[in-house]
């Protein structure tokens, strides 16, 4: 580890890194964060949702809230918001404040919290997929952890750490990812399209 990197990477900012790289500097590396309606509803959301405790389902199995997740292999660390015991095995269950979208970011940090769970010892295995409830549809999906999303999520971790190690952010989005911005409570800061102006970046 050199001397620049962190000791871990958080599960929520592998979720960030997948949305824009950018953003995932500012957020991790620089430690900023802009708080509009969304993100604050997203806060309000989990204090409701994230209270530590255990709920039996019948003879099924129980629903474990607010597990601190920790894999010394990976250098990932932080929570899930539920685990649920199902037929021997530990399905993570992630909650989020809006609408599905229509990227990755909310399945990778689901997939992490997965790998994090392989490494535990004295505790079940956990199960080949995950959920993820989306409050704004009250839907709840079901995300299988292929060996693709596996893979993909594996990869971002080892950027999170390349990342980690620069002394200035990434550029903005370009191309069709671009239209990410628009939705991104960091672009009052990011402020991507005048820095592509200044950049002489079409």
């Amino acid at each position: 580890m050199s001397q620049n990197e962190p000791e871990t990477i958080g599960l929520s900012y592998l979720n960030a890194l997948e949305y824009c790289p950018r953003r995932f500097y500012y957020e991790f590396v620089q430690g900023e964060m802009v708080v509009n309606e969304f993100v604050l509803a997203g806060t309000l959301l989990h204090e409701r949702v994230d209270e530590p405790g255990r709920t039996a389902l019948g003879e099924d199995g129980a629903e474990i809230r607010r597990v601190y997740l920790f894999s010394e292999k990976l250098r990932l660390s932080g929570f899930a918001d539920v685990l649920m015991e199902q037929e021997g095995q530990l399905v993570p269950i992630e909650y989020k404040h809006g609408r599905q979208g229509k990227w990755l970011n909310d399945h990778v940090q689901l997939c992490a919290q997965a790998l994090c769970l392989e490494g535990r010892e004295n505790s079940l295995p956990p199960a080949s997929f995950g959920y993820i409830f989306y409050w704004g549809s009250r839907r709840r999906l079901r995300v299988d952890f292929t060996e693709e999303l596996r893979a993909r999520t594996l990869a971002l971790v080892q950027k999170a750490f390349e990342l980690s190690r620069q002394e200035v952010p990434p550029p903005p989005l370009e191309g069709k990812q671009a239209i990410r911005c628009a939705d991104c409570s960091l672009r009052p800061m990011c402020l991507p399209t005048e820095v592509k102006l200044l950049q002489g970046i079409k």
